[in-house]
């Protein structure tokens, strides 16, 4: 007798989806959500800004000055990028010794390719994992260019960091300590090969503050048929933090990286499905967990 195949398991509406990037960039991702049918609201949890701390602000425009000195400039985020080049970035007026770009996503080598397209400059400098990486991420960056570190190179690290931190040194190595740990392992690896690191901050990181409508609106998304779209662990606890006593074991988190994972899982989000965070492995996720609504 032949086996009958299987209906397809009936995939439950979707009654909003929550994403929680910053302002500027949380617009562009709800647009593309909604044009794919999705019923997207943007409720960002982070607030990012210039650098209010005299010091940092100094740091940052002697950078945009001597860019091109360092061997290797890593930018840890599209915003690392669009900050760093907002304003006053000294444009090549001579060959420079071919300084390298390194990005661990595509976002982020998208936004690189074109700043420096604007100021001259060859978008094949740019280093970031391949389109096939598990993840995007400072472990997978670290393959690609691992083999242009040598000791006596410079780079320089293009970061964002939260108010009272901007201007902190480095972290000291016990904050380092343990290996896969993003940005500061990648860092770590960079300077066991005898390289130099510096850091310098572009923007800064704050809580949003929400209005009463947007309060309103993440108490109706601890609800089952919610999903929150996080792609930070800082995200993660602001909402925790603005939103005290909050049951989430009803709500579905959908986290762009592990670490992310852990924290939503923590914050006691009843499900968490994990994706890398690019667009089509956000739709991928939904589609397989989820119909539009």
């Amino acid at each position: 007798m032949t086996d009958l195949p299987r209906p397809a398991p009936v995939l439950r509406p979707l009654e909003r989806l929550i994403v929680t990037r910053p302002a500027a960039e949380a617009a562009s991702w709800v647009q593309a959500l909604q044009a794919q049918g999705w019923r997207a609201q943007a409720l960002p949890l982070i607030d990012i800004a210039e650098p209010q701390d005299a010091a940092t602000l100094a740091s940052l425009r002697r950078w945009r000055t001597h860019w091109l000195d360092m061997d290797a400039l890593l930018f840890v985020s599209g915003a690392a990028v669009s900050h760093f080049f907002a304003q006053d970035v000294r444009a090549p007026t001579r060959p420079d010794g071919g300084t390298r770009f390194w990005a661990p996503g595509p976002g982020t080598a998208r936004a690189l390719a074109q700043a420096l397209t604007g100021l001259g400059l060859d978008a094949a400098r740019i280093d970031a994992p391949p389109p096939d990486a598990g993840q995007f991420d400072s472990e997978a960056l670290w393959p690609v260019v691992a083999p242009q570190v040598r000791a006596g190179q410079r780079i320089l690290v293009v970061r964002g960091a939260s108010p009272g931190m901007a201007a902190a040194p480095e972290p000291d190595p016990p904050q380092r300590q343990h290996a896969g740990n993003g940005r500061d392992w990648l860092i770590q690896q960079c300077e066991a090969a005898g390289a130099s690191v510096e850091s310098c901050v572009a923007y800064e990181r704050s809580a949003s503050r929400w209005t009463a409508g947007q309060a309103a609106v993440a108490r109706a998304a601890a609800s089952a048929g919610s999903a929150w779209l996080f792609s930070s662990s800082e995200a993660v606890h602001h909402l925790t933090s603005a939103t005290p006593h909050t049951d989430w074991s009803s709500a579905c988190a959908i986290a762009t990286h592990p670490r992310i994972a852990a924290s939503a899982k923590a914050a006691g989000f009843g499900r968490v499905i994990e994706t890398r965070p690019a667009l089509p492995d956000v739709l991928r996720a939904l589609e397989s967990n989820w119909s539009p609504t």
